[in-house]
C-alpha cells in the first residue's frame, strides 16, 4: 500500500532521514516509534506530501504522493499540533472539508457526532486541546480515507476518549481495509493497536517487523544453575542480571534456536518471559548509544 524507498532529507546540513525504507501493508496498523528527534514527524510529512524528498520516493499503490491531488484526497492526516481557521466553528470546518474532499460522507458524520458531542457553533479557537483532537477525528474519519496518518494522535485525550477513537479506527480497518500509520510515544497503546512496528533512530529504520514476529525475536530468559554459571556467550545477549544462582538474560534470535542453545547449558530451571513493546524498544536502542545495556527492567 505505502512504500518508502531510500528516503533522505537534510535541513541546513543536518540529516533528518537517511535512506529510510518502510513498507506498510494495506489494511494494517503500522506504528513508528523512536526517541525525540529521530525523524518521525519529518517522515510523516513526506508521507502526506508536505515535504519534498532530497532523495528517494514515497508511493501509494505505485503513485507518487507529492504534488498528486488524487492520492492526497485518499489520505487523512492528523498532526500533533492541530490547526483550524481561528475564526471558524465546527460547522464552518465541516463545509470546508466537504468542498475539498468529494468523498466526504455526511452519513458517517451524523453517526460520529453523538460520540463526541461537540458544540458545532462554538469557535474552534475556544476549544481545548482535547476537543480540537475530537474535531479533527470527526472530520478525518468522515472523509472515508483509504489511509489515515496520525502523529501523536491521542495526546491530550482522556482514557474514555482514547477508547472511543480507537474503536472508530478499528471499525474502519475491519470494514473498509483502511491503512493506518501512527507515531506515538505511548508504546503500551501502540502494542494493543498495531500489527506492524518500525523503530526509527537518528533518521534510520533500525528495525521493522510484524509485532508478533518482533516479540518472538527478542525475549527474556530466566535460568537457574547449580554451582558456577556456564558460558552463555553463544547467545546474543542484550542485557543480563544475576541474583545468586538465577540469571536473567534478554536475548535476540530465533526462538527455537535460542531455546536449544539455552537447554544445552543444562539449567535447573528455564523460563521464557515475553517482553512488552516498550521493553523491546529500550533494549533495541540500548545496543546503539543509549547507555542502557545490561539493565534488566
Amino acid at each position: 500500500m505505502i512504500e518508502v524507498r531510500d528516503l533522505c532529507k537534510t535541513f541546513d546540513g543536518f540529516t533528518a532521514l537517511d535512506k529510510v525504507n518502510i513498507s506498510v501493508p494495506k489494511g494494517s496498523i503500522y506504528g513508528i516509534v523512536g526517541p525525540n528527534g529521530s525523524g518521525k514527524t519529518t517522515l510523516i510529512k513526506h508521507m502526506v506530501g508536505i515535504l519534498i524528498p532530497d532523495q528517494g520516493t514515497i508511493t501509494v499503490e505505485g503513485e507518487d504522493v507529492f504534488d498528486n491531488p488524487a492520492v492526497k484526497q485518499r489520505i487523512a492526516y492528523i498532526p500533533d499540533d492541530i490547526y483550524f481557521f481561528p475564526q471558524d466553528n465546527l460547522n464552518d470546518m465541516l463545509n470546508f472539508y466537504r468542498r475539498v474532499y468529494p468523498q466526504f460522507n455526511m452519513e458517517r458524520w451524523k453517526k460520529i457526532k453523538p460520540v463526541f458531542a461537540l458544540d458545532e457553533k462554538r469557535p474552534l479557537r475556544r476549544f481545548s486541546r482535547g476537543m480540537k483532537k475530537h474535531a479533527a477525528f470527526m472530520l478525518s474519519l468522515s472523509m472515508m480515507p483509504d489511509i489515515l496518518v496520525l502523529d501523536e494522535p491521542m495526546d491530550g485525550l482522556d482514557p474514555v476518549a482514547r477508547r472511543k477513537v480507537w474503536n472508530l479506527i478499528f471499525q474502519d480497518v475491519a470494514e473498509r481495509q483502511t491503512t493506518v500509520f501512527v507515531s506515538s510515544h505511548n508504546l503500551r497503546e501502540l502494542e494493543d493497536a498495531c500489527d506492524h512496528v518500525g523503530i526509527l533512530h537518528k533518521g534510520q529504520v533500525v528495525l521493522q517487523r510484524a509485532l508478533d514476529e518482533l516479540q518472538n525475536h527478542i525475549f527474556k530468559l530466566q535460568m537457574a544453575f547449580h554451582g558456577d554459571t556456564p558460558d552463555y556467550s553463544t547467545l546474543n545477549v542484550l542485557a543480563e542480571n544475576r541474583v545468586g544462582s538465577v540469571v536473567q538474560l534478554v536475548v535476540r534470535g530465533e526462538r527455537e534456536q535460542v531455546l536449544q542453545q539455552a537447554a544445552a547449558l543444562e539449567p535447573l530451571m528455564l523460563d521464557v518471559l515475553p517482553l512488552s513493546l516498550e521493553e523491546i524498544f529500550i533494549y533495541e536502542l540500548g545496543g546503539l548509544d543509549y547507555e542502557i545495556s545490561n539493565v534488566i527492567i
